[in-house]
């Protein structure tokens, strides 16, 4: 990795959330460094986890994990912001930790989601596999074109988490009820995940097949 990467992030946020993190790397106190933020982004995730696991008991738990998720973004979305506003980027080290911690998070939040009884674990897994597969869909076209792809279709990590805390607030003040769908007992939470799951596997079948189409144009077969 180096300095060359292009990072691509048109989410429906950024026109708010762009200045924000600027105006707050303009003013960390120096003793908050990128590592810091990274280690801050991590425990936000582990608050996430275990108030969702408390939530199957207590939904106003609901409220503390809504507050892991801000702490979350606040940690993983400004730590880069961070480095490039001080000019001490760290381009290999940076991008191994941050992918490296994102996928830490990822499956912490996956397993507080499940344990909160909310959502299926079949479902909370299924929507893990979903976001890892467009991970790996991203990481792949780092390599192809150098190009650091954070949103698709306009969705992006801080578009999920305002979609969480939106979600958790709605659970709170209108608890799920179960019905039959699909042949399974469900609720709409559940229903909501399934959702979620189908439009990211469609958009990763899209971009692969638009990834595979530029590729065979620029690397085409070789004639016998």
């Amino acid at each position: 990795m180096d300095n060359t990467l292009r990072r691509q992030n048109d989410g429906w946020l950024q026109t708010l959330e762009r200045p924000t993190l600027q105006w707050l790397a303009r003013h960390m106190p120096a003793c908050i460094t990128p590592d810091r933020l990274t280690v801050i982004g991590l425990l936000g995730a582990v608050l996430c986890l275990v108030s969702y696991a408390l939530a199957a008991h207590n939904p106003c738990w609901l409220w503390i994990a809504s507050l892991g998720l801000a702490v979350n973004w606040f940690g993983d979305s400004l730590d880069g912001t961070l480095a490039r506003h001080r000019d001490i980027q760290r381009p290999r080290y940076g991008y191994f930790l941050d992918n490296s911690v994102d996928l830490v998070e990822q499956f912490l939040i996956s397993i507080g989601v499940g344990l909160s009884g909310f959502i299926r674990w079949d479902l909370s897994f299924l929507a893990l596999a979903a976001f890892l597969m467009m991970s790996v869909l991203t990481l792949l076209r780092v390599n192809l074109n150098g190009t650091y792809q954070l949103t698709y279709g306009g969705i992006g990590p801080t578009e999920m988490r305002v979609a969480g805390v939106a979600l958790n607030t709605l659970i709170f003040f209108v608890p799920p009820e179960r019905f039959d769908g699909l042949g399974l007992p469900m609720t709409y939470p559940n229903l909501l995940s399934l959702a979620w799951s189908c439009g990211a596997l469609s958009i990763f079948a899209i971009s692969m097949m638009r990834e595979l189409r530029d590729l065979a144009r620029d690397d085409p077969a070789p004639r016998r």
